[in-house]
This record gives structure tokens, C-alpha cells and sequence, in this order.
């Protein structure tokens, strides 16, 4: 008998009860969620179905009334805009996510591999400034787009850009897609620099040197040599800022107006006083969740490609 089998054969039983009560935790709250989108509110409410109950498309059909070929029987206004609040999700995340990286790998690949003043300093601060709450950030943002980073409406181009689109006031950052994008970079940006500084360091300094010695310049090792051997870093990255961008509301419900408005600040609209949609809530929910579900499966690809890409066949 192998050392392996016994040590399977020895494992305590309250080892597998913790394996299960985990699993319980991290895929029931999904489950119940995707269950109780299938059933009406009455249902979620009373608690007394449980799994037996005749199920439902209404809850989606009620979130995607603005964006279906058809008009749903039981809705009668349609006052969910999912599919222009999931434009602008998707806008804003893939947006923030490219620039973050673009950003992110060239100031990482400067920390790692050029010699200034204050290296040292700069590569520690930025992940100090990662963990600064978005929540401190919010008023003092909030200021600077509304009032600091405006064009005036009497100078050339706001006068021009008010005649062309409409709108009253000066143009501030504040309720633009730009101005939501500038901050999730901005928020984003330190970690995505942090953890790309672990991935350069272990690219060979010897390949950058013979691709030099070949002719290559500075951008050319950059792009050819540097970043096809960090792809998992990349994907790694990748998945962190696509998922934050993606899931934040704070910022988000503070700089954004009725036509920028992402998909967590929709769900938390529905919700009111006097009525709570739930099914709506649970519908609306499990189709936010799709997105980064695709978007890491992607992304884990790339990073599995990447790991494998300098085995050697034995």
C-alpha cells in the first residue's frame, strides 16, 4: 500500500464536514439566488415552496422588458433599463480594464527595470495607495468632478459641445463614462502594478539583452519578449480590475446620472420603501453575474497558455 493511500485513508472525518460546509457557503447563496429567480414574489416571500414550485420566466422578462422583441403581458411600464445600464457596465469595465493594463505593465516594467531616485519609494507607495477605502475617496472625488475638472459653457468648446449635444451648465466629469473610467484606473492601478513587478522580475534579463543585440528596440523587446512571458500576470490582472470595475457601486452611483447608470446601481433602484421586487432583484442579479463568469474563463486560458508555453517535452 502507498504512502498516498494510507495518508487518504487516515483523513480525519471532520476534515471532509469543514470541505462541505465551505462549498455549502460559497455555492448556496448562488443557488438561492438562481432559484428564487424562477419564482414569484409571493413564493420568495412565504418561504413555504422551497424547491417545490412551478417555475417562471417573469422576473426576466420584467428586467429585460426594454430590450425584448416583445412586449411581457404583466408589465405595464417598462421602468428597468437594463440593457442601456448593461452597455454602460460593459463600456466602463472593458475600458478601465485595457487602460489599467496598458498603464499598469509599462510603469511595472520601468519600476523593475530601470535604476532612478526614489525606486524603492515609488514601487511601496503604490501599493499603499491600493489600500486607501474607496469610500474615503468618494467626497473629495465627487468635489473635483463636479467643480475642479469642468470646461466652462462660455469658453469655445463648451459653448460648441453644448450646441452640438444639448444640456445646460458647464461640462464636468461628473455623470460621464470618462469620468467614472479615470477613477476606476486610477483605483485599480496600484495593485495592477504591484502584482505585474513579481512576473517582470522573473523575465530573464539575458532575452531582453539578445533581442537587443539582434536589433530590437526599446518598444520591440516590450511588446515581443516582456509581455508574451508575463500573460498570466496579464490574465491574473485582468480578471482583478475586470471584476472590481465591473461589481462596484459606491463610486459609481456618486459620479454617474440617469444615462451612465451601471447595473448594481439598477438593482439597488429597484428596491424601495414600500416595494421589493425580489424576483426582479434575484433575475437582475444572476444576469450581472454572467459577464465576469465569461470574462475569467477567458482570461483563465490565458493563464493556463501561458504556464505551459515553456514546458519542455520530455
Amino acid at each position: 500500500m502507498s504512502a498516498s493511500t494510507q495518508k487518504h485513508k487516515s483523513q480525519h472525518p471532520a476534515f471532509y464536514v469543514i470541505i462541505v460546509m465551505l462549498v455549502v457557503m460559497a455555492v448556496g447563496p448562488i443557488a438561492l439566488m438562481f432559484i428564487n429567480s424562477f419564482k414569484l414574489d409571493v413564493d420568495i416571500i412565504s418561504g413555504a415552496s422551497g424547491l417545490l414550485f412551478l417555475p417562471t420566466i417573469q422576473n426576466y422578462e420584467t428586467a429585460l422588458c426594454d430590450v425584448l422583441p416583445y412586449a411581457p403581458d404583466h408589465v405595464e411600464f417598462c421602468s428597468l433599463k437594463f440593457g442601456g445600464a448593461f452597455i454602460n457596465s460593459l463600456v466602463i469595465a472593458l475600458v478601465s480594464t485595457v487602460l489599467t493594463l496598458v498603464i499598469g505593465c509599462m510603469a511595472a516594467y520601468a519600476l523593475v527595470r530601470f535604476r532612478f531616485m526614489g525606486r524603492d519609494t515609488v514601487s511601496g507607495t503604490t501599493l499603499m495607495v491600493r489600500m486607501v477605502p474607496p469610500a474615503v475617496l468618494l467626497v473629495p472625488v465627487f468635489g473635483l468632478w463636479n467643480n475642479e475638472f469642468c470646461i466652462s459653457k462660455a469658453s469655445w468648446f463648451g459653448a460648441w459641445f453644448r450646441e452640438e449635444f444639448g444640456g445646460r451648465g458647464d461640462i464636468c466629469l461628473a455623470g460621464t463614462h470618462s469620468g467614472i473610467i479615470i477613477i476606476y484606473v486610477a483605483m485599480n492601478l496600484p495593485f495592477v502594478i504591484w502584482i505585474l513587478q513579481s512576473f517582470i522580475v522573473q523575465v530573464p534579463k539575458q532575452l531582453e539583452e539578445a533581442a537587443r543585440m539582434d536589433g530590437a528596440g526599446p518598444f520591440q523587446i516590450f511588446f515581443k519578449v516582456v509581455l508574451p512571458l508575463i500573460k498570466p500576470g496579464l490574465a491574473a490582472a485582468a480578471i482583478f480590475t475586470f471584476r472590481i470595475a465591473w461589481n462596484e457601486y459606491l463610486l459609481a452611483s456618486a459620479l454617474s446620472d440617469r444615462d451612465t447608470k451601471t447595473v448594481p446601481i439598477l438593482i439597488v433602484n429597484n428596491m424601495s420603501e414600500f416595494n421589493v421586487e425580489w424576483g426582479v432583484i434575484m433575475a437582475t442579479g444572476m444576469l450581472l453575474a454572467i459577464p465576469p463568469i465569461i470574462f475569467t474563463l477567458f482570461a483563465s486560458r490565458q493563464i493556463i497558455t501561458g504556464m505551459t508555453a515553456g514546458a519542455v517535452k520530455g
